[in-house]
């Protein structure tokens, strides 16, 4: 016998593997059925980005898969329901209990309109299981109902033998009075098995005051992966307790009249922040920093506008600070405070002297980016709040383990921004810890850098430069989240003159179309580019100006158009979304949402527009995916304990 058939290392491995699959019969058992599922079409896929904070749109392009669930309903029910019942029966599936509760109200819920409704969601459910095996689909139920739909989904109502044990089961069902509870649970599977991985290409913070909801959404979603945005990176810095991020994070709360998110959704406390800007500004109007909102309260936004102008001085104060700590991020031409003149009424930037439209800076001393005593012990008390917030730890951690600042998914390259380019297309040197690093090793280094960063539990070194990463990310130069030449924050409150308002686009930008610069980018991340594509949010594609998603023939697909109210006038449309199934790629454009109410009450769906962008010359398989990659080597090893067992080297149990 040979006993060194496998290395020691493997054959520990194979012993741990046969505490699950214990014998001959077990283990052939499972290859079977792992060959066979390689065969089965390749799963759904959901590419979402730039959410910001918009939880009732985003959760019901989610709900209906982009247009997937009402695509399975026609296909099922084209003859059979009228179009009224297929309104109802899909936002039934959205919003089980919701609907349900609506439907008692107006007395509309029949013993006939169960049997009819359980009857069409066991059909749904069916359907958009059938591309997965049975245990996949038995691990999805809802343990204390397992047995009842496990017997409803995988016995055939037709089977004459058991037809009047199937129609007992629903007729018991509704006459006990449970119908409620299989009606949700039966649309919680369908929306579950419609699609099978969420991927979330960055920007799910600012602007909307939900995204601590989107964050409860994507925690409790079974299988999702996120690729961070710049929006994204702010709140991990403020979260860890950077000072120029945590100020910033509440300067664009402010701006948008977004304080709940903050003070009741992650329990930060504002009130120091409030008093002091009461008190240094009070006499103040605050004009520029009135909140961006159609809503209208004089009184509240008065204080919400003085403590818009707090907190940008303080931001700016800190990240004049920054900039100096860190010389390698040359960024010393963003250090205007300094450039203001002593009566406060100009400021020289880039050589060139500009009006400002404010002189009313009462914290400003001798030099100009210190904080005075009373500011930091704002800060003090803010930073306090940011990172001993329970529930903005729970949801950060969250976002550091399923994220990073790329992906590769299936042949699909996802970053939220972009690659840094030189103005020939080739890849930008950009220096971090003494070293240089560019296309995929940068995006490495600076995943890295945040996510040791953010683990260090004592303040030291390496957290605060993990810290002042981030605040890079979100508005350096070479970011690949930030993707212009400056942030030019300070500008746009203080100087009218347009012109100083400028950001410039990365090189990438005017690179997108180009076929030759994307399969180089492709490559850089070792991947075919005969078969690759990158998907991007960051910048709203311009619908109304004629502007295509879809660039560089096909490669580059830009899914940002936007979710945020605040981009839609200039954008035309509420967001693109796109689905990858096992046909091709399909892009879908959304309208504005309305409501949550009106979708249940009126059954007001978004309206969506698809077509295919990436049509495959076959139908592909999970053979053919990264999910395939990792069953062939699941049954190589299971091929391995099979020959162990069969050759004595492991015993075989009952």
């Amino acid at each position: 016998m040979n006993t060194k058939l496998f290395t020691d290392m493997k054959m520990k491995y194979l012993k741990l593997l046969s505490k699950t699959y214990k014998n001959i019969d077990q283990t052939s058992s499972k290859i079977i059925d792992l060959k066979a599922v390689l065969n089965m079409p390749k799963a759904t896929e959901h590419f979402v980005s730039d959410i910001h904070g918009e939880y009732d749109s985003f959760s019901h392009v989610i709900k209906n898969g982009s247009g997937v669930i009402k695509n399975y309903i026609e296909e099922l029910f084209s003859d059979t329901l009228t179009v009224d019942e297929k309104h109802e029966l899909a936002t039934l599936i959205y919003y089980p209990e919701e609907k349900l509760y609506s439907l008692k109200e107006n007395g509309e819920l029949t013993d006939e309109w169960y049997e009819k409704t359980i009857k069409c969601l066991i059909s749904m459910t069916r359907r958009v299981g059938s591309k997965y095996n049975r245990e996949k689909v038995r691990l999805a139920f809802p343990q204390d109902i397992y047995f009842i739909l496990e017997e409803l989904i995988f016995e055939s109502p037709t089977n004459r033998h058991k037809e009047g044990y199937y129609n007992t089961l629903i007729n018991e069902i509704i006459e006990l009075k449970v119908a409620d509870k299989y009606i949700v649970a039966l649309s919680t599977l369908t929306k579950r098995f419609a699609v099978e991985h969420l991927h979330v290409v960055g920007d799910i913070y600012d602007r909307g005051d939900k995204a601590d909801s989107v964050m409860d959404f994507l925690i409790n979603h079974h299988d999702t992966d996120i690729q961070w945005g710049n929006h994204d990176i702010a709140w991990i810095g403020a979260a860890a307790g950077s000072i120029p991020l945590i100020a910033n994070v509440i300067r664009i709360a402010a701006r948008y009249d977004n304080l709940s998110t903050l003070e009741d959704g992650y329990g930060i406390n504002l009130v120091p922040l409030m008093t002091f800007a009461m008190k240094t500004y009070g006499s103040d109007d605050c004009i520029p920093f009135l909140p961006k909102t159609e809503k209208y309260d004089a009184s509240e936004h008065d204080l919400i506008a003085k403590v818009h102008k707090a907190i940008s001085i303080i931001q700016f104060k800190s990240e004049a600070q920054t900039i100096i700590e860190h010389p390698e991020f040359d960024m010393d031409n963003r250090i205007l405070l300094n450039s203001i003149s002593s009566d406060m009424k100009t400021i020289v930037i880039d050589g060139e002297t500009h009006e400002l439209n404010d002189s009313n800076f009462p914290t400003f001393a001798k030099d100009f980016i210190n904080f005075t005593d009373e500011e930091q012990e704002v800060i003090n008390k803010l930073k306090y709040s940011f990172t001993n917030s329970t529930r903005l730890k729970e949801h950060i951690k969250f976002m550091i383990n399923k994220g990073s600042i790329y992906s590769i998914f299936n042949d699909n390259l996802l970053y939220h921004s972009c690659i840094p380019l030189n103005a020939d297309g080739s890849f930008r040197e950009t220096n971090f810890l003494d070293k240089t690093y560019h296309g995929k090793e940068l995006l490495d280094k600076l995943t890295e850098i945040i996510t040791e960063g953010f683990f260090i539990e004592q303040e030291d070194v390496m957290k605060r430069y993990s810290q002042d990463i981030a605040w890079y990310l979100w508005c350096g130069k070479d970011s690949p989240l930030f993707g212009k030449d400056k942030m030019t924050t300070f500008e746009r409150y203080f100087i009218d003159d347009k012109s100083t308002h400028v950001e410039s686009k990365d090189n990438y930008y005017k690179y997108r179309d180009d076929e030759t610069v994307v399969d180089n980018i492709l490559r850089e991340f070792d991947i075919d580019p005969s078969v690759g594509k990158i998907i991007n949010g960051h910048v709203p594609v311009k619908v109304g100006l004629g502007e295509n998603p879809v660039k560089a023939n096909g490669k580059l697909i830009v899914i940002d158009g936007g979710f945020s109210k605040a981009y839609q006038k200039v954008t035309g449309i509420a967001g693109y979304t796109l689905i990858s199934n096992s046909y091709g790629l399909v892009l879908a454009s959304h309208q504005p949402f309305v409501s949550k109410e009106e979708a249940i009450e009126k059954e007001v769906d978004i309206v969506s527009e698809t077509r295919f962008v990436v049509k495959y010359d076959h139908r592909r398989t999970v053979d053919e995916t990264d999910l395939g990659d990792g069953i062939n080597q699941r049954i190589e090893d299971l091929k391995d304990l099979l020959k162990a067992y069969r050759q004595g080297l492991i015993a075989e149990h009952k």
